[in-house]
């Protein structure tokens, strides 16, 4: 859902807040350090980090939090604040909005999935040799699988007032 970028923009926001452009210069200094070391343990072959994890993502996650820091530092210069509030960072802000409106967004993705699996209904049949054996020949003719032959037999299928059920002839499509 979030990119490394994003991951690193809502990490510098958070730890930002209430940082001094001294503090502020330290981080920057503290992610190029991390970003040096996390290069050179992905240039040497079977090393792995002390906390295992590939170090390849884990250079891209410090390339990106030094990026943020870095513009960070560069607007604290340009608007000449003592310290770092993310209520007065338009960028960061407007970035922290999209993010948050693209979780709404996969939130209701997820409710709507959810839904959906709630609304269908699996089931798992073990049916007797001839009938399996009538069952796929009807789903080759058709072009379709057994499933939706069985699916399409269960949409055209009416219960009777005595209880009886039947089904009228149709094409499986």
């Amino acid at each position: 859902m979030w990119s490394s970028e994003d991951k690193a923009r809502d990490t510098v926001r958070h730890q930002g807040r209430g940082l001094s452009v001294s503090q502020v210069a330290e981080k920057v200094a503290e992610a190029v350090v991390r970003v040096r070391e996390s290069r050179q343990q992905a240039a040497s072959p079977g090393h792995w980090g002390e906390l295992g994890g590939d170090p390849v993502e884990l250079a891209g996650v410090w390339e990106a939090r030094l990026e943020e820091w870095r513009r960070v530092a560069a607007l604290l210069e340009a608007q000449g604040h003592a310290t770092y509030e993310p209520a007065q960072d338009r960028q960061g802000t407007l970035w922290a909005g999209e993010r948050e409106q693209r979780r709404r967004d996969a939130l209701k993705r997820r409710e709507g999935w959810l839904a959906r699996q709630r609304d269908e209904q699996r089931a798992e049949l073990w049916l007797a040799a001839d009938v399996s054996r009538r069952l796929r020949a009807i789903a080759g003719r058709a072009g379709i699988s057994p499933e939706q032959v069985l699916a399409q037999l269960a949409e055209h299928a009416r219960m009777n007032d005595s209880g009886m059920v039947t089904v009228e002839p149709f094409l499986p499509r």
